[in-house]
């Protein structure tokens, strides 16, 4: 089964996030930054704005999420920077994942992808009890 087919059943409860919610949110991060990264090198506006858009609301970036995870991202040699910009118009800072990202990202959504399997089964069979 594709990664990309496999919902977390109840994402729904993320909109609104509480602390357990958030702390569950944490570890998806990186990854999602380097799946966006990988169509395409972003600014981090951009960033944020893809992961709004896409996720329909659910996950809103503030920079405090998101610039420390870039940091992260670049001090592991899982993305690199470049300030990018034609001479007289605005200069913004691009993220571009690296052949070390593009590595790690195929690793990190099979991981994604047993988690997901594992917690929906657990989930299923709370269902079938009730």
């Amino acid at each position: 089964m594709h990664w990309t087919s496999l919902p977390f059943r109840h994402s729904g409860c993320l909109r609104g996030l509480d602390y357990m919610d958030s702390e569950l949110t944490k570890g998806t991060i990186s990854f999602l930054i380097l799946s966006l990264l990988c169509r395409k090198p972003m600014y981090g506006y951009e960033i944020a704005s893809t992961i709004r858009q896409e996720t329909n609301g659910v996950f809103e970036w503030k920079e405090g999420t998101l610039y420390p995870n870039l940091h992260k991202l670049e001090k592991t040699g899982l993305l690199c920077a470049r300030w990018e910009g034609a001479e007289g118009t605005r200069r913004r800072k691009y993220y571009h994942i690296t052949e070390a990202g593009l590595a790690f990202l195929p690793k990190k959504k099979q991981t994604w992808t047993k988690f997901c399997e594992a917690v929906n089964a657990v989930l299923e069979k709370s269902d079938e009890g009730n």
